[in-house]
C-alpha cells in the first residue's frame, strides 16, 4: 500500500518530533543514568536522558543517595526503600548491565509532605567503590558529587567499618566544615547531606551500631607519628563534631542465600530484617529535607543547573576539591563585594593626592573584605576566593591610580600653561612694573600650589619653579633698560609739553633736569648698568612704581584713558579755561607779548 505524499510528509514529521523535538522518555517508572564517566573513566559528565526525569519536577526536590563499596547491596537496599522488585527497580549485582556506570536516578519521585511543603524525593544509586578498572580519583568524584547533591547520604557498609571507609569521608567532612551551619543572611550555600551509617551484617548482634560507629571514630594512638594515621584521626575528630548531622543504623542480613534475594517475597525474608527495613524507611523519611541552595529550595530545572555547576567544579584539577566548590558558591558574593568597592571608588573626585587615594583604597577595600568575611562560604578553603577578590580590587585600584595620574597631569598642565601665559604677558607690560610682576608672580604660584593636586604635582612644581625663576630673571634684566628708556622719552615729552602745551616753566625745567641727569650720568660712568646702583635711581624707581602700579590704580591698564583725559583737559584749558577763569598764577608761565598788549 502506497501512501500519498502529504501523508508521507506528515508521517515523516511525526517521526522527527517523536525522536527529537519532544521528550524521548515515555515511561518514567524506571531507572535512568544522570551522571556517567568520560571515556578515560576519571572524570564525570551529565547524561541528558536521566535529567529529563528531574527537569519536569516543579516542586521542591530532595535526593536520597546510597554510596558504598562495589557489590555491597546498595541497589538492593534502594529497591527495598522504594518497595520495588529487582526486575522493575535498580539492577542488582550481576543483573546490572556493565554500561550502567556513574549515578542513576529512579525516574518516578516519591511525593512527600515535609513541614507542610510538598516535596519530590528522588533516590540515587551510585557506582560502587573499589571495583576493577577504575581509579581512586573516579571513586572520589562519585562520592563527592553524591555528598553535595543529596539531602540524605546513606553510607552502606558490609560487616564492619574499615579505615578506608573513614578516609573516604574526608570530602564529606570538608563539606561540613566549609558549609555546615552557614545559614546567616540570604546566601545560604547548602547544608551537607545527613549522613546515615548503614551497617549490614549479623554479627552486630549484642553491640549497638552506634557503639560500633563511636568505636570506629575513636582516635587511634599514633606513637610513631604516622602521617596517614594523623590524617584519619583528624577525620575522626571532625566526624565526632558532626555528631548531630549523622545517624547510625544496623540492618541484618535478609537471607543466607544472597544470590536469590531478588526472587524472594517478604514472607521468605528474615522477619527481623523486614521489621528493621520498615524502621529504616521511617528513619530515612524523618531526616529528609528539601535541597536548599543559597537560601531557596530547588525545583527540577534549578536542581539540574546546580548539578552542572557542581560537576564543573569537581572536574577541575586532578582530584575533586572542596575548594573548587567554595569558589562556585563564593562567586556571586565576590562579584557583589567587588561591585561595592567599584561604586565607592567611582564616587571619588579625581584628581586627588596620592595619600588620600591610598587611604580611600584601604578604607573601601576593608569595607569590601568585611562584607566578604560576613557572607562568604568556606572556613578553610575560602583563601583562594579572598585572594581573587584582593587581586580584582588591586586591578581596579591600579586603574584608578592611572586615571588619577592622568587627571592630575591634565589639571597641572592647564594651571602651568595658564601661569606661563601670565608670565609672558607680564614680560611685555606697556609700563614695566616690578610690583605688578611680583604680585602676578605670587598669585600664580599660590594658585598653582592650591589647585594642582595628585601624583603629578611634584613634577609640575619643579617645572613651575624653573619657569617662574626664568621669567623673573628675564623680567629683572629688561626692567631697568625699559624703565631707563621710558624715563628718557618721558623727560623729552615733558619738555615739549611744559614749553609749548601748558607753558609751565617749572615742568620744563624739571624735565630738562631729569633728561640731563640720565644722559650725563651714563656718559660719565660709561654704562647704564652702573646707574642702577645709584640711590637716586632707586628713588626714581620707587616713585615710578608708586605712580604706575598700586592696589587701587594700575596705570598700565588705565594709561590710555588717563592720557586721553589729560589731552582733553589741556585742550579745554588752552581754548576756554584761561578766558573764563583768567591766567593761572600758581606757577610761573611764559608771558605772551600780545596778551600783555591787550591787557594794557
Amino acid at each position: 500500500m502506497k501512501l500519498s505524499w502529504p501523508i508521507a510528509v506528515f508521517y515523516t514529521f511525526l517521526c522527527f518530533f517523536a525522536s527529537g523535538s519532544f521528550s524521548s522518555i515515555e515511561n518514567f517508572h524506571q531507572a535512568f543514568p544522570i551522571i556517567e564517566p568520560d571515556p578515560g573513566h576519571t572524570k564525570l559528565r551529565l547524561s541528558r536522558e536521566g535529567l529529563e526525569a528531574i527537569e519536569k519536577i516543579t516542586t521542591p526536590i530532595a535526593a536520597v543517595a546510597v554510596i558504598g563499596p562495589y557489590r555491597s547491596g546498595k541497589s538492593f537496599t534502594l529497591n527495598q526503600l522504594l518497595s520495588l522488585s529487582c526486575d522493575e527497580g535498580f539492577g542488582v549485582g550481576h543483573m546490572r548491565d556493565t554500561k550502567t556506570k556513574g549515578i542513576w536516578v529512579w525516574g518516578t519521585p516519591v511525593e512527600m509532605d515535609i513541614n507542610g511543603v510538598k516535596t519530590s524525593v528522588f533516590y540515587l544509586d551510585t557506582e560502587g567503590f573499589e571495583s576493577i578498572g577504575k581509579s581512586n580519583v573516579y571513586d572520589d568524584r562519585i562520592f563527592a558529587l553524591a555528598a553535595v547533591m543529596s539531602s540524605v547520604l546513606i553510607y552502606n557498609l558490609p560487616e564492619t567499618i574499615r579505615e578506608a571507609d573513614i578516609s573516604r569521608l574526608s570530602f564529606a567532612v570538608e563539606l561540613a566544615e566549609e558549609f555546615y551551619g552557614r545559614v546567616k543572611g540570604q546566601d545560604v550555600a547548602f547544608e551537607p547531606a545527613k549522613l546515615l551509617w548503614l551497617i549490614q551484617r549479623d554479627f552486630l548482634q549484642g553491640k549497638s551500631v552506634q557503639e560500633m560507629v563511636d568505636e570506629a571514630l575513636r582516635r587511634v594512638p599514633n606513637i610513631n607519628g604516622d602521617k596517614n594515621i594523623d590524617q584519619v584521626n583528624q577525620i575522626r575528630d571532625s566526624l565526632a563534631i558532626m555528631g548531630d548531622n549523622s545517624t547510625a543504623f544496623s540492618l541484618p542480613q535478609p537471607h543466607l542465600q544472597r544470590t536469590k534475594l531478588c526472587d524472594m517475597k517478604d514472607a521468605e525474608l528474615d522477619p527481623l530484617y523486614v521489621k528493621k527495613r520498615e524502621r529504616l524507611k521511617e528513619v530515612v523519611t524523618s531526616i529528609i529535607r528539601p535541597k536548599i541552595v543559597q537560601g531557596k529550595s530547588l525545583n527540577g530545572k534549578e536542581f539540574v543547573s546546580f548539578l552542572e555547576q557542581i560537576l564543573d567544579a569537581l572536574n577541575k584539577g586532578e582530584i575533586p576539591s572542596t575548594g573548587s566548590l567554595v569558589e562556585v558558591f563564593n562567586k556571586g558574593i565576590l562579584e557583589r563585594c567587588l561591585k561595592l568597592y567599584n561604586e565607592r571608588m567611582a564616587k571619588l573626585v579625581l584628581p586627588m593626592p596620592g595619600e588620600s587615594l591610598q587611604k580611600a583604597h584601604v578604607e573601601h577595600r576593608q569595607a569590601a573584605m568585611s562584607v566578604f568575611d560576613e557572607q562568604h562560604f568556606g572556613r578553610h578553603h575560602a583563601k583562594k576566593s579572598v585572594d581573587k577578590l584582593d587581586e580584582e580590587i588591586e586591578k581596579v585600584y591600579k586603574n584608578t591610580m592611572l586615571a588619577n595620574e592622568y587627571q592630575s597631569s591634565k589639571l597641572c598642565e592647564a594651571l602651568y600653561t595658564r601661569c606661563e601665559d601670565k608670565m609672558d604677558h607680564l614680560q611685555v607690560l606697556r609700563l614695566p612694573s616690578m610690583a605688578k610682576f611680583n604680585a602676578g608672580f605670587i598669585q600664580c604660584n599660590q594658585s598653582f600650589h592650591g589647585e594642582c593636586v595628585g601624583p603629578s604635582k611634584i613634577n609640575y612644581e619643579k617645572r613651575m619653579m624653573k619657569m617662574l625663576e626664568k621669567s623673573k630673571s628675564s623680567f629683572i634684566k629688561d626692567y631697568n633698560h625699559r624703565l631707563f628708556n621710558w624715563l628718557v622719552a618721558f623727560s623729552l615729552f615733558m619738555v615739549v609739553v611744559g614749553r609749548f602745551v601748558i607753558k609751565f616753566i617749572l615742568v620744563e625745567i624739571g624735565a630738562w633736569i631729569l633728561f640731563i641727569f640720565l644722559e650725563t650720568y651714563t656718559r660719565m660712568f660709561w654704562s647704564a648698568e652702573s646707574l642702577y646702583y645709584n640711590p637716586v635711581w632707586h628713588f626714581i624707581v620707587a616713585a615710578w612704581e608708586t605712580l604706575v602700579y598700586s592696589p587701587i590704580l594700575d596705570l598700565d591698564r588705565w594709561a590710555i584713558p588717563v592720557c586721553v583725559m589729560a589731552v582733553i583737559f589741556v585742550v579745554y584749558w588752552r581754548c576756554y579755561g584761561r578766558r573764563k577763569h583768567g591766567p593761572m598764577l600758581l606757577l610761573p608761565m611764559y608771558s605772551n607779548p600780545k596778551d600783555r598788549h591787550r591787557t594794557e
